[in-house]
């Protein structure tokens, strides 16, 4: 049955009314109207659900074009009646769409919520907590939970509910999990090769190695940039250089020793050795020198015209001109003979991928329409792409064995292939699945046999941080406090690479990152962190 559009026209209230309408002309949102019970797919009459969603801006906006939709409507006999936006503009407007509690959707189907996020509009009653949802009607989420305590643990907020409904992409798992290691260090093989010279294996061999290439000019290049990078701007940073140095550095500066403690890695003796190194490689002008203020057009632009000796990044294709020119290089011994390869804090796990609000009135039709999602074939094509597809670049093939093999992408690059059938929202894929219901995709295939041959064997550390949701309380201090802690400290990384000085100011910049509040951020993951062991 169709949904209900029900207008009251009450001349006192229409101001009002209009006011806080946002779907529909004048129309007052109520959620999904008439509350299906006892839910069998496909339904005998059709239901209406409401979700805001987004997409990327080099695809449809219309979600029901994408054919994975329609396979599931026509699966469920629910029609989803969308609200989307682009990518860049969508956090924008989903925060002014959650403001307004008399015209919510049902859910927010790529929700992209954090621990601050999901626990403020709890607490407002804009969204509602999902356990008796996965209890009662989720058998495939429940399944994955119950055989995957681990996420259970990292979705669950501290008051013990579950808020949303979580994006799992397995790909590897601990030290070999493909997001073990996201800043890359890429060297031209070519070139090295070209100039009769050797892998280095320490710091003091790489930079003669970028010596090399700047003064030797390999492939007749005037213009090579020996070394280049993002400062500071996550997998394009080269803070995986330091691990030469004690424990090196990560995207977020947070590491977990061996003995389970939380150590914050700009802070160590090791980082400053290592900065002082890096100022020297600065010094001899073998750094890009707008390596700390480019953008990423610009970046990639000068990787495309092959000028770069080492450049890091996730993968050397979106970067390099000439992929296959390039190798993963890998960890270096530093001066005292250290070598260690620092672990992300990277996990294929969004926890806030989907959400319910508190205007949804058909509760078990949602769980069971999003309970679908988690089914291995229907989460592959979720994730990924799909087949058959008339109008599109085909991501899979439908094996007889009812198998979806991914199909080889060509030229076109995996984001952009993925980005015309994919729909993400709520989703899991495991390590169990490959082999069983899908192949491994080519570009991850690779990208994790460089991490098993060339940098497992050097990651020293057991651990990584996982993700922990946090109390109000301890996320609003913690945020507050870290906002301040990562500004100045990157700020002060940039200046001491390029300008030196790390020597003369190190006791000082110990003493102002605690008076940001550092000694309680770690005190504060210390807690969840031996929480979380704990169970």
């Amino acid at each position: 049955m169709k949904i209900l559009k029900i207008r009251k026209l009450i001349c006192a209230s229409l101001s009002l009314m209009m006011a806080a309408s946002f779907f529909g002309c004048g129309s007052k949102s109520k959620g999904s109207a008439d509350a299906v019970k006892n839910v069998t797919f496909p339904l005998k009459k059709q239901a209406t659900l409401k979700m805001l969603t987004s997409a990327p801006s080099i695809s449809t906006q219309k979600p029901n074009e994408r054919l994975i939709f329609q396979r599931l409507e026509k699966a469920t006999n629910v029609h989803i009646d969308w609200t989307c936006y682009t990518d860049d503009q969508y956090g924008d407007k989903k925060n002014l769409v959650l403001s307004k509690k008399e015209s919510l959707p049902d859910v927010v189907f790529n929700a992209g919520m954090g621990n601050y996020d999901l626990l403020r509009y709890a607490k407002q009653k804009v969204i509602v907590p999902v356990d008796d949802m996965v209890k009662n009607y989720m058998p495939n989420y429940s399944k994955i939970l119950k055989e995957n305590p681990h996420y259970k643990k990292m979705i669950t907020a501290p008051d013990g509910h579950m808020y949303s409904f979580a994006w799992i992409e397995e790909l590897g798992s601990g030290k070999e999990a493909i997001q073990a290691v996201g800043n890359i260090p890429w060297i031209n093989k070519k070139w090295i090769d070209e100039l009769g010279l050797k892998m280095p294996e320490t710091t003091d061999d790489l930079v003669n190695v970028l010596k090399a290439f700047k003064e030797k000019q390999p492939g007749g290049k005037k213009d090579i940039i020996p070394m280049s990078f993002i400062s500071n701007n996550g997998d394009q940073d080269p803070g995986s250089l330091l691990g030469a140095f004690g424990l090196g550095d990560n995207a977020d500066h947070y590491v977990v020793t061996n003995d389970k403690k939380v150590k914050y890695t700009t802070t160590q003796d090791g980082y400053k050795e290592g900065i002082k190194w890096l100022h020297s490689i600065q010094q001899q002008g073998l750094i890009d020198k707008e390596a700390f203020t480019q953008k990423w057009d610009t970046y990639v632009s000068k990787g495309k015209n092959d000028r770069y000796g080492l450049f890091f990044t996730w993968d050397k294709a979106n970067v390099a001109g000439n992929p296959d020119d390039y190798v993963a290089l890998p960890a270096l011994k530093g001066p005292d003979g250290n070598k260690n390869v620092t672990r992300s804090n990277g996990y294929g796990l969004d926890v806030g991928r989907c959400v319910v609000t508190s205007a949804n009135k058909n509760l078990e039709l949602t769980a069971k329409w999003i309970d679908k999602l988690y089914e291995p074939l229907q989460s592959v094509q979720d994730n990924w792409g799909t087949y058959d597809d008339k109008n599109h670049q085909n991501i899979f093939e439908l094996t007889k064995d009812n198998t979806l093999k991914h199909l080889p992408l060509d030229k076109t690059s995996p984001w952009e292939a993925r980005a015309n059938q994919c729909v993400n929202g709520p989703l899991a894929v495991l390590n169990s699945y490959y082999g069983k219901y899908t192949t491994c995709p080519d570009d991850a295939k690779e990208r994790l046999d460089i991490l098993h041959k060339t940098y497992v064997k050097d990651m020293k550390a057991e651990y990584n941080y996982p993700i922990i949701l946090m109390s109000s309380e301890d996320i609003q201090s913690f945020n507050q406090y870290e906002t301040a802690v990562k500004s100045f400290t990157e700020r002060k990384k940039s200046e001491w690479i390029l300008n030196g000085g790390i020597d003369k100011e190190w006791d000082a910049y110990l003493k102002q990152m605690n008076g940001f509040g550092l000694d309680k951020i770690l005190k504060i993951k210390q807690k969840y962190l031996d929480s979380y062991f704990a169970k």
